[in-house]
């Protein structure tokens, strides 16, 4: 399975910018899809998941101002980031999960700088 992240970059204050991680196999192959991100000195927390029946779930710091959706044309998952603040800033992950595998899959990170 490969993960390819993109759309990281850098914006200011109350930005906007979109994640999007393409899959090598089906997006409903798995029991769930999401983005992690870590910041400098932090640990790797999960942000957003979406399950294979589409349910989606957030972390507190974010909802409202992210969206997690799925393009099965594109096959791909994608974070919608809005109103970025500074505490946004980290390395982005996304995530993929089979739980018959009991398998984590992991794409590259990708950077994302939010300045004032």
């Amino acid at each position: 399975v490969q993960l390819q992240a993109s759309g990281g970059g850098s914006v200011q204050v109350g930005g906007t910018l979109t994640l999007s991680c393409a899959a090598s196999e089906s997006i409903f192959s798995f029991d769930f899809m999401g983005w992690y991100r870590q910041a400098p000195g932090n640990q790797r927390e999960s942000i957003a998941k979406i399950t294979n029946a589409g349910y989606t779930t957030y972390h507190d710091s974010i909802k409202g101002r992210f969206t997690i959706v799925r393009d099965v044309a594109e096959n791909t998952v994608s974070l919608q980031m809005h109103v970025l603040q500074p505490g946004d800033t980290a390395v982005y992950f996304c995530n993929a999960y089979r739980r018959a595998e009991g398998a984590d899959y992991w794409g590259q990170g990708t950077q994302v700088t939010v300045s004032s």
